[in-house]
């Protein structure tokens, strides 16, 4: 049987994606950057499920890091059923205070890196006629983020180039899902702002009904999809509205967690 990879597994929507594998009988590959907590979920996840799984302790910022991490799959043999791109973070303010070298790390870790693993799996999985990736977007996927700018620059990036390859790989056996969550109780919320997360808590959804809605949505071979009702009504909505309408709805918003 084959693993699931999953980046950013260490907490939020990548941990609770290798529970729902792990509950399917299906191993796993836990990559993120805190190597004891994955060694931890690792334990869990086989005493709890008789699975097996492989730890690798990774900094996805890096420019090297997809080549090092396919290297040593390929190494031991290992084949990738099922890779899913979840990890992230978010750098807030405005573009012109932010600091270069967080955006730059974000640029890499959304893009870069993303795309280098797609391009690295994808063609293992042609040969096989098989395998599914998942594409962790945003709801700022489908629009300017003022005080957000590159990360939801970084984030539409990932959800036009799931479409497009989506519709090249159409009959092929090979599925590519870009999953657009909104505002979802995680670590990664809280780390981003403080504020911004008490203040909207009570508007966000937990991590484990989002995860079983990616991977719903994943094993369904969908091209995109987006949790929860509100947020597909706010994505839906913004398709009317001008985006300089949009920009300055969404600054506004924004600026009053300053």
């Amino acid at each position: 049987m084959g693993y699931a990879l999953i980046t950013g597994a260490s907490s939020g929507i990548g941990y609770e994606l290798t529970k729902l594998f792990a509950k399917d009988n299906h191993n796993v590959i836990l990559i993120a950057r805190r190597e004891e907590i994955l060694k931890q979920l690792s334990r869990d996840l086989k005493d709890e499920y008789n699975i097996k799984t492989l730890v690798i302790p990774k900094d996805l910022s890096q420019s090297q890091s997809a080549q090092e991490i396919y290297d040593v799959l390929k190494q031991n043999n290992i084949t990738v059923e099922y890779l899913i791109n979840n990890a992230g973070f978010i750098v807030y303010g405005y573009f012109s205070d932010t600091n270069w070298s967080e955006d730059h790390e974000m640029i890499q870790l959304h893009m870069e890196t993303l795309t280098h693993l797609i391009k690295l799996f994808l063609p293992d999985m042609l040969k096989r006629k098989n395998g599914k990736i998942l594409n962790i977007g945003s709801t700022g996927s489908f629009v300017p983020g003022p005080l957000n700018a590159v990360y939801c620059a970084t984030k539409n990036y990932i959800l036009s180039l799931s479409e497009a390859i989506a519709e090249e790989l159409n009959g092929t056996g090979v599925t590519v899902t870009a999953f657009c969550p909104g505002g979802t109780n995680t670590e990664f919320a809280k780390k981003a702002n403080k504020k911004i997360s008490s203040a909207n808590l009570f508007k966000m959804m937990e991590a484990n009904k989002v995860a079983k809605i990616a991977y719903k949505a994943l094993m369904k071979g969908k091209r995109v999809a987006i949790p929860g009702t509100l947020n597909k009504i706010q994505i839906f909505s913004v398709r009317f509205i001008p985006k300089t309408i949009v920009s300055k709805l969404l600054r506004l918003m924004m600026s009053k967690y300053q």
